[in-house]
Formats: structure tokens, C-alpha cells, sequence
């Protein structure tokens, strides 16, 4: 895997991915390679190694991507009854590029 798969693949375009949400600023899509039944990632599309690099003039990109994370995770809490949010840190985190998993299953 590459240091930033969401720079390098996803949002270059290089791997095509099956958009869930899109603002100007974020983007949620199916998973690649889904752990659970259903996985859907939230990325920002500037380049933030993690939730502890974001800086203060990263609140209302912040507050966007809360904000679509809320979005997708209500439309899966809906439709399946349960909702799991997540982010890594450290060597949880596979690829340097902040991002959420919002799944269920």
C-alpha cells in the first residue's frame, strides 16, 4: 500500500471508487476492499496526515467532514439499525491521509 492511497489512488482517480457524498471539500465512497458489509470512507480532499495534524484554520474542514460523516452515518444507522464511526491514529492508521470509516456489519 502506498503512504497516502486517498492522494495517490482515490483522489487522483487513479482508482475509481462508488461516491456515497461529494462536497467541494469531501468525499465519502464505498470502500475498495470493505471489512464489513457495509464501509464507506469519509476523506477530506486536501491532504491532512491525521486528526492530531489538523491545524486552526482546519475548523470549518473539520466541521464539513463531521458533518458528511453525520450524513452517512444517519442514512446507514437508518437503513441497517446500527452505525459504527471510526478514525486511526498511529499505527492503526494504514494510510497518512485523515479519514472515517463509517460501516456496519
Amino acid at each position: 500500500m502506498t503512504e497516502d492511497f486517498y492522494c495517490d489512488e482515490v483522489l487522483s482517480g487513479r482508482t475509481p471508487v462508488k461516491v456515497v457524498r461529494e462536497t467541494s471539500n469531501v468525499l465519502a465512497y464505498h470502500h475498495t476492499r470493505p471489512f464489513w458489509p457495509v464501509h464507506i470512507v469519509v476523506i477530506p480532499k486536501r491532504h491532512i496526515s491525521s486528526l492530531l495534524t489538523l491545524e486552526e484554520g482546519d475548523d470549518e474542514l473539520l466541521l464539513e467532514l463531521l458533518r458528511v460523516v453525520r450524513e452517512v452515518a444517519k442514512e446507514v444507522l437508518e437503513e441497517h439499525g446500527a452505525c459504527r464511526v471510526l478514525t486511526n491514529l498511529g499505527k492503526y492508521q494504514d494510510s497518512k491521509h485523515l479519514h472515517w470509516h463509517v460501516s456496519f456489519g
